[in-house]
């Protein structure tokens, strides 16, 4: 009988240890990442309010299914891509409501998303640049990523990415000053 009591012990010790693991785990995940989750955020969404429920959900489905990360070097990718199919998830929720108010009764309300002249001319030049060039910007510039990781993402050498890197600043700065 005691044995028995002293094993459920042990066992509830052991699931206890596991849950302050993964606790641990999630807290060192969420200050390192956080900041990069929050930039990617708000590049996909333009919307801070936007941003800051996408992270949120993310994180949330990252709690969840923190079991399934199984190399540590790999969490920011991971927490990324769990962010990005959420803001994917975020249009397939989304219903478009109608109204039958007249546009010119609609005030023009300020956007916390970047409206102006000068942020459009860069996200289409951004647009334009070709794929080998834009992949290492974006991860960088946007999700954070360093040249390092990103040369272990797309599989060439640091100086490869850095070369491309340089080639993107390159010509982003040949099309804004056309």
């Amino acid at each position: 009988m005691q044995n028995n009591a002293l094993a459920e012990k042990t066992q509830t010790l052991h699931g206890a240890t596991q849950a302050s693991k993964k606790h641990i785990l999630f807290n060192h995940l969420l200050m390192r990442h956080a900041n990069d989750m929050h930039r990617y955020a708000y590049w996909l969404a333009g919307d801070k309010q936007t941003a800051e429920d996408l992270v949120q959900e993310a994180l949330l489905r990252a709690w969840k299914s923190l079991d399934r990360l199984q190399d540590i070097k790999a969490a920011k990718g991971w927490l990324l891509t769990i962010l990005r199919r959420e803001n994917a998830r975020r249009f397939e929720r989304y219903q478009p409501k109608v109204s039958d108010i007249p546009m010119d009764e609609l005030g023009d309300h300020e956007h916390s998303y970047d409206t102006s002249t000068e942020a459009f001319v860069l996200r289409r030049a951004i647009d334009e640049l070709p794929e080998e060039y834009r992949t290492p910007l974006l991860k960088q510039v946007v999700e954070g990523f360093s040249q390092k990781e990103i040369a272990q993402q797309i599989g060439i050498s640091s100086a490869g990415v850095g070369t491309r890197l340089f080639r993107a600043r390159q010509k982003l700065r040949l099309a804004l000053a056309s």
